[in-house]
């Protein structure tokens, strides 16, 4: 405990107590009265003092204990409140026990109403996973119906595609935002998960002309699947939607995966800010349909896996994010 709170400890001890001490001092002021006035010898009255100061001193020390014990206690469970709110310190006077009462009955009223927001965003995610099966249907269906038979039918497959985006990360939002934590780690084997994000953006690569550079990793990583291949898929397409010609690579480097770009590029003072929710920057005012919400997920997924992910990026010389993957032993 600091010593400014030992001082605050003592100090409310001492006024809790101020009754019975102004009462020990008019005591003996008024006993050395009387012994004045009658001329009695002063031995009975110093004896006296001495023995009800030192048992006070001793009476006030206990206090002074179990006050600074309850001060060290307070100072735990304000650490935690929100989950030990029904673990109060001994409550020894009434004024305590009201305190107490007001306290735990705060507690119930938040657990409550934190059962009813977490049932209402329950309902909510259920809601949209059940409407995502339901739209994917007809947009599966819509798939087959135009296959690729024709440069229109492509450009409405792209569209098509873009919708299906949009969907899952309707979807990834809910759950990252909510604070949903289903992770299922596992040893997965890289090269794997990125096969499965770009077999998802190959059209992409074909109707935009773009290359794509990939050396197999041969390297294993511990991690949930599913929110790997989704900050891969997030850092895909933000690599095509902005580079409208060249290559894009995906490369390990050491522990560092690098999926970089020949695109635009972004601005200096776009880049602290592009994993905001939301937000879009300069190209993304250029490009109308971006939503500021695909890197967002990615940071959002990153820091779920505990997956530093960095940005190295010159307007017109493309753009660099790194993956810091931790060293599987």
């Amino acid at each position: 405990m600091k010593k400014g709170r030992r001082g605050a400890v003592l100090g409310d001890c001492l006024r809790k107590n101020r009754v019975a001490i102004l009462l020990w001092v008019l005591t003996v002021l008024t006993e050395w009265v009387v012994f004045y006035l009658y001329r009695i010898m002063w031995e009975p009255l110093l004896y006296a003092g001495v023995l009800t100061l030192a048992l006070g001193l001793l009476l006030l020390g206990l206090d002074l204990r179990r006050e600074m014990q309850a001060a060290r206690e307070r100072l735990r469970l304000r650490e935690a409140i929100l989950t030990e709110w029904n673990s109060l310190p001994e409550e020894r006077t009434l004024e305590q026990a009201d305190y107490g009462d007001m306290i735990r009955s705060l507690g119930r009223q938040l657990r409550q109403e934190t059962a009813a927001q977490e049932a209402q965003r329950q309902d909510m995610l259920d809601y949209y996973t059940t409407w995502v099966h339901q739209i994917k249907t007809p947009m599966a269906v819509m798939k087959l119906y135009l296959g690729a038979e024709s440069p229109e039918h492509r450009a409405m497959g792209a569209e098509l595609f873009r919708m299906e985006q949009y969907v899952d990360m309707v979807l990834q939002y809910l759950r990252l935002d909510g604070g949903e934590n289903d992770l299922v780690i596992t040893r997965c084997d890289l090269d794997e998960l990125i096969r499965e994000a770009v077999r998802r953006y190959g059209p992409q690569f074909v109707l935009r002309k773009l290359s794509l550079h990939y050396e197999p990793t041969e390297r294993t990583v511990v991690t949930d699947r599913k929110w790997f291949v989704c900050i891969l898929e997030q850092l895909l397409s933000n690599a095509i939607k902005y580079t409208p010609e060249g290559y894009i690579t995906i490369r390990l480097e050491g522990d560092c995966l690098r999926i970089s770009d020949t695109g635009i590029g972004i601005a200096p003072e776009d880049l602290p800010r592009i994993f905001e929710k939301g937000y879009t920057g300069e190209n993304g005012r250029l490009e109308r349909t971006s939503s500021g919400l695909g890197l967002y997920l990615a940071g959002k997924a990153a820091a779920l896996l505990h997956i530093p992910i960095t940005v190295d990026s010159r307007p017109g010389q493309g753009t660099t994010f790194t993956l810091h993957l931790r060293q599987e032993g």
